[in-house]
């Protein structure tokens, strides 16, 4: 891996986290929001619906890297329905990582589902290890899963305003890591709620009906900062921040 910006040079992955500490930068009312999310050259945010297929392992170790600093991954039900999560943090010596700095062992995952029409059956929910905690406008309980699982059941639509705020003042959540789907990732930029963007850059082109990184309305154009640029086998990774 290589730095093209803003200094050239080498480096890998675990020399730009270091330090890397996320959850030291909490907003009063939110937690600090970094997007993670992976594209194809022409913006599309997955392949036959996978995200999976468009990273390469250097973006697989990014993410799974990535998640060691954060009290939270949060998703959509989309997303969840597609790659199936298991335990958020599955190597142990990841986790230890996470008590040295002064995580607990596994981020909370957050899932944004109004109807639970989610894969219970995932290893998320069967591997007993973590919490799961999901929004939700059902008032019927969640099946009985080995994993914790948390309701916080809404009234109308779920806002990640709402969601961010109860995270931070309920659960003491400092960072969430959001890793998509395009919708969530299009409500949290319409809120203004993304401080930070880690995107990947696959040299593929998809085309169809996929959809981009990025759904929905905003009310004007963005502007972020770029912050760092690498390459590693032809994909290039960005770090920007607002």
């Amino acid at each position: 891996m290589r730095i093209l910006y803003p200094e050239p040079g080498d480096t890998d992955i675990d020399s730009e986290l270091e330090g890397f500490s996320p959850f030291e930068h909490p907003h009063e009312k939110r937690p600090s929001v970094t997007l993670n999310m992976v594209t194809s050259l022409d913006g599309r945010a997955s392949v036959k619906g996978r995200s999976k297929e468009l990273g390469s392992k250097v973006d697989s170790e990014l993410l799974l890297k990535l998640r060691t600093r954060f009290d939270a991954v949060m998703i959509g039900a989309g997303t969840m329905r597609a790659e199936r999560y298991g335990r958020i943090v599955r190597d142990a010596d990841a986790r230890e990582r996470r008590e040295q700095i002064g995580l607990s062992p596994d981020p909370l995952a957050v899932i944004i589902s109004s109807d639970l029409a989610l894969p219970f059956d995932a290893p998320l929910f069967t591997d007993g290890s973590g919490e799961v905690l999901i929004f939700t406008n059902e008032t019927a309980p969640a099946p009985d899963t080995e994993t914790p699982v948390g309701l916080v059941t809404v009234d109308g639509a779920i806002t990640v305003d709402f969601v961010l705020e109860y995270l931070r003042l309920e659960r003491g959540i400092r960072a969430v890591l959001c890793e998509g789907g395009p919708h969530l990732c299009g409500q949290l930029e319409a809120a203004g709620a993304i401080d930070e963007f880690f995107l990947t850059i696959s040299p593929i082109l998809v085309g169809g009906e996929a959809p981009r990184i990025l759904e929905g309305r905003l009310d004007g154009t963005r502007e972020l900062k770029l912050d760092r640029l690498l390459e590693a086998g032809g994909e290039l990774f960005a770090r920007y921040i607002r």
